[in-house]
């Protein structure tokens, strides 16, 4: 059913992300299917560039990587398929990206429930589900 499963994981909210990761380790097991996690990181502004620190950028992708792969050790798949991608910019354009360079057929993205901000602002959950080129799956809390 799904080759490759593409799940987005906030590093700030793990927790908020379990059970999207519950979801699509459910439908990989059910398929043989791999899972990659990803967490974009956010740009920091040019303004702000001069006061950080010259390794700023390569510790801060160091953490993220550590941490994702620390998530990915908790998940109930082995290790082989399972897989993470550290990447910079915004979080729909990086996460749609990503399903397009590894040939993802499907994206699990964890939600919120709906709040009127939401509805008004719009999120990355629902513009991965407006763009994005294979079947995407809303997993609330």
């Amino acid at each position: 059913m799904f080759k490759t499963i593409l799940v987005p994981v906030d590093l700030g909210e793990v927790e908020a992300a379990k059970p999207a990761i519950d979801k699509a380790v459910e439908l990989a097991n059910s398929s043989g299917g791999t899972l990659r996690l990803i967490y974009v990181r956010a740009i920091v502004p040019v303004t702000y560039m001069e006061f950080m620190p010259p390794a700023f950028d390569e510790e801060q992708q160091g953490e993220a990587d550590a941490k994702l792969a620390e998530v990915a050790a908790g998940v109930a798949l082995p290790a082989e398929r399972v897989s993470t991608a550290v990447r910079l910019g915004s979080v729909y354009a990086e996460v749609l990206d990503e399903a397009e360079q590894t040939g993802a057929d499907l994206i699990v993205v964890g939600s919120h429930r709906p709040t009127m901000a939401t509805y008004l602002l719009g999120s990355n959950a629902s513009t991965i589900v407006r763009h994005a080129k294979c079947s995407v799956l809303v997993v609330r809390a």
